[in-house]
């Protein structure tokens, strides 16, 4: 009985996922309650995270709709281009170490963001740390997608400490052949 009922779901939700290209769903029967002829089952079903790959799939759409534009694009800047350019903030970064004492890391980050044609995205993280500094992350839009983690004793020193790591991420990344 649990099969059969197991089969119902399989059809109806896997005939979606394939419709969806997602990964077919795992389906687990918990518990069987009541008489032969009116069985109940719990039943647990796992998705992978391909639920969410069709939820922002679903975003887009909506944004695309709100647009007015038929594409919506994010801007990425592969490293390979970073690592050819000879425009002048990525060739300080280059040459110039990046151990200066109450350096602004971030405006430096957003001058090179600008010059390279990348955007960078600071995220506060809510939790402390053990030692009860503040979190946060920065995105950079580069492809890969880049994310750096910086702490500090404000929320300003944190995200200026990402900056810093992202800067010598990318210092890395462009010295590297």
């Amino acid at each position: 009985a649990a099969e059969a009922a197991l089969n119902i779901l399989y059809t109806d939700a896997g005939e979606l996922a394939l419709q969806r290209g997602w990964r077919l769903p795992e389906y687990t029967v918990l518990r069987e309650t009541g008489p032969p002829h009116i069985r109940e089952f719990t039943v647990t079903c796992r998705l992978e995270k391909n639920h969410c790959k069709a939820a922002a799939e679903k975003m887009m759409a909506k944004l695309q709709s709100l647009s007015g534009c038929s594409e919506v694009t994010w801007p990425s800047v592969r490293f390979d281009t970073i690592r050819s350019s000879t425009a002048e903030k990525i060739n300080l970064l280059r040459r110039n170490p990046l151990s200066i004492p109450n350096m602004d890391y971030i405006q430096l980050m957003l001058e090179l963001s600008l010059e390279q044609g990348f955007e960078v995205t600071y995220f506060d993280i809510d939790e402390l740390t053990v030692n009860g500094q503040y979190q946060c992350l920065a995105e950079l839009s580069t492809s890969p997608v880049t994310v750096c983690h910086g702490t500090g004793i404000s929320c300003s020193n944190a995200h200026n400490d990402a900056a810093h790591s992202a800067l010598q991420y990318i210092k890395i990344m462009v010295s590297s052949k």
